[in-house]
């Protein structure tokens, strides 16, 4: 029988057809996602389900797709699906990461010369008959700052844009390295700086724990009287209410939104305020990228549905079918070790080195390497995948470098990763166990034996006693469970580790009196997703 594959939000003919030609039952119901009742009762009938951003696959959706193989979302954000609760049950879920970029620059682009020319208002006024030539004072862009908070691809395409209208960039992302700022000529500049030289700031970052109100009350407070701030890449990004005030004051010039803390957006206090263009979500709506987007899509599912190949997934590695049975808890491994970097990581990344050793050295490396990539990038782009990771780190001037040897230690295998940034190099090696679960071997040279845990405590400390005291005794005190305790040194009275498996997310309150005991270099939480 012929895969089936529900489309529920409006998707190309073009897409359609390419289910069709592959030999693939296709729906098409364009307006079905926005039926939540109707979607959970048909759901269960169907192998794959195409969406934009109407559907939404929540955890009471999925856990109705009896069938469900895979999930294809036709953009990169995939808010609208519960990727944890799609893993537990099986389901692939993919995004076309790079189909949008162009046309979501276009549109910042655009947004930043209508609201530097006031193009809305004096539209609207002109069509009621009104010339009022002299109330409309725009001014240019020539020579101007413009400020980029996040310099991946869509700000890398804006930055490029922006020298063609002569204007001077400087850009504000941690995971910018200076030989890419170069490559792609800005001014590489910490936020503050940004925040008191830019004329136009725009943003192109995710919306994240670090990103959310990246422009608050206390930053727009910092920012150069008339600036003009564009946000086309998510809402939450600036506090909306503060930037409101800014604009009734004059302090902020102007500001154009794509996006907003909610949508749909029926208000915002944005709304109504002069020189403000506002428009309902439209950086990836043009011609063209709803085609590239949809076409991506439908092929990318098609493969994975006819031949199990998978492409652009977000919770499972691209490799064949029979690589994944061997190869899965070494993937998941990777992606460890690469997300302990990358959570211990806030300074740019020069190189990421990586040792493959013994029984891993025989297996598919490039899958490997991506998986350890994505989980370093992750930490700053939680859209990343492992097709994707490898491309951003290229853009950022990331070298990546691998090794291979055979056997060396007690292991069968292992694998050891190395980022190296201008002010150090950090390391941690990891090994499979015969169970099948992966684990940490070694942490900056120091040997360890430690299981992974959804919610992890590291700390650095000088050799002393008391430490084992201090953190039991906190953690209690806390009510925080420990399921395990990993302690390793590099010499007697020298450099110590330790590492916590607990049970709950540590409070904010055990890390500051763990630090206010002044035993400790370095107290850091740890997430990873087991």
């Amino acid at each position: 029988m012929a895969p089936k594959v529900l489309i529920s939000d409006k998707l190309s003919p073009a897409a359609v057809q390419i289910f069709k030609d592959r030999g693939i039952d296709v729906d098409f119901q364009p307006d079905l996602g926005k039926d939540k009742d109707k979607l959970l009762e048909v759901i269960g009938q169907y192998d794959g389900l195409a969406i934009r951003s109407a559907t939404k696959a929540t955890e009471k959706i999925i856990s109705a797709a009896d069938n469900l193989k895979v999930i294809g979302r036709a953009g990169i954000g995939v808010d609208n699906v519960d990727i944890p609760a799609a893993s537990k049950k099986g389901i692939i879920v993919m995004n076309t990461p790079f189909g949008n970029s162009i046309t979501t620059a276009e549109h910042a682009i655009s947004m930043m010369m209508a609201v530097a020319r006031q193009i809305p208002e004096a539209n609207a006024s002109t069509h009621a008959g009104k010339w009022e030539k002299s109330r409309f004072m725009g001014v240019e862009l020539t020579n101007k700052t413009l400020g980029v908070i996040g310099a991946g691809n869509i700000g890398s395409i804006v930055i490029d844009r922006a020298h063609g209208l002569r204007m001077k960039v400087v850009a504000y992302d941690p995971f910018l390295s200076e030989d890419r700022a170069v490559d792609i000529g800005v001014e590489k500049v910490e936020l503050d700086e940004l925040l008191t030289r830019a004329d136009f700031i725009t943003m192109h970052v995710p919306l994240t724990d670090q990103t959310k109100n990246i422009l608050s009350a206390e930053n727009i407070t910092k920012l150069k009287k008339g600036v003009r701030i564009v946000n086309c890449a998510r809402g939450g990004l600036v506090d909306e209410a503060a930037l409101a005030e800014a604009l009734k004051s004059g302090h902020v010039a102007g500001a154009a939104f794509d996006v907003f803390a909610v949508e749909p957006a029926t208000e915002s206090p944005l709304f109504n305020l002069p020189n403000v263009v506002v428009t309902p979500h439209l950086g990836a709506a043009t011609t063209e990228a709803q085609e590239n987007v949809a076409l991506q899509v439908a092929e990318q599912m098609s493969d994975y549905l006819l031949t199990g190949a998978v492409q652009n997934a977000l919770n499972m590695p691209s490799v064949t079918a029979e690589e994944a049975k061997v190869m899965g808890p070494w993937i998941k491994l990777s992606g460890h070790l690469g997300n302990f970097i990358g959570q211990m990581t806030d300074e740019p990344i020069k190189a990421i080195n990586i040792l493959f050793d013994g029984e891993a050295s025989e297996m598919n490396l490039k899958a490997l390497t991506a998986a350890t990539v994505a989980g370093i990038m992750k930490c700053g782009n939680p859209d990343v995948n492992m097709v994707s990771a490898p491309v951003i780190a290229k853009e950022r001037g990331i070298k990546i470098s691998t090794t291979k040897q055979d056997q060396s230690g007690a292991f069968e295998g292992y694998i050891k990763v190395t980022v190296v940034t201008e002010k150090r190099e950090r390391s941690i090696a990891g090994t499979v166990f015969s169970d099948g679960k992966p684990r940490f071997i070694q942490i900056k040279g120091i040997n360890i034996d430690a299981e992974i845990g959804a919610h992890m405590l590291y700390t650095t400390n000088e050799d002393v006693p008391g430490i084992i005291g201090a953190l039991g005794t906190t953690m209690g005190s806390h009510d925080v469970n420990i399921a395990n305790f990993t302690l390793g040194r590099s010499t007697a009275k020298g450099e110590a580790i330790a590492l916590l498996y607990v049970d709950e997310p540590v409070p904010s309150a055990a890390i500051r009196a763990l630090e206010d005991t002044g035993l400790f270099k370095q107290v850091k939480p740890l997430i990873f997703a087991v």
